[in-house]
């Protein structure tokens, strides 16, 4: 039971990169700059979590479903597991986020362009019957 937690971070990063994988959202859509942007994001929130527990704002719990391994006072080896996917999911929302947002943009696009077509096409077999608009 004493890596009930870790575990529990390692099966939820793994449905995290099995999403990511199927709908091209983070990873599978720029590799390069979503490893800049997950590991800008973990850092962060490490440095982040070392001020709360240097200001005394942050503790560690403790419990027996985690390890007990630290990487620093007060910070626990599951918390990088956490924060990478808490990042992670993070970004696989918003590539699914913009990837709607591109698609909807681009079919509204495509409605405006065919009817503009169409609109062309009807004043241009109008103007060839001798009738003019």
């Amino acid at each position: 039971m004493i890596i009930l937690y870790l575990l529990a971070l390692l099966i939820s990063l793994t449905g995290m990169v099995v999403l990511d994988r199927r709908f091209s959202l983070f990873f599978w859509r720029d590799a390069r700059r979503a490893a800049i942007v997950l590991a800008a994001g973990v850092v962060f929130f490490l440095v982040w979590d070392l001020f709360g527990v240097g200001l005394g704002i942050f503790f560690r719990g403790e419990t027996d479903f985690m390890t007990g391994l630290l990487i620093a006072p007060e910070v626990p080896v599951e918390e990088v597991f956490f924060l990478t996917l808490l990042c992670y999911l993070t970004m696989n929302v918003y590539g699914a986020l913009t990837r709607s947002s591109l698609r909807a943009s681009a079919s509204a696009s495509a409605s405006a362009s065919a009817s503009a077509s169409a609109g062309t096409a009807a004043r241009h077999r109008a103007n060839s019957d001798g009738s003019h608009a």
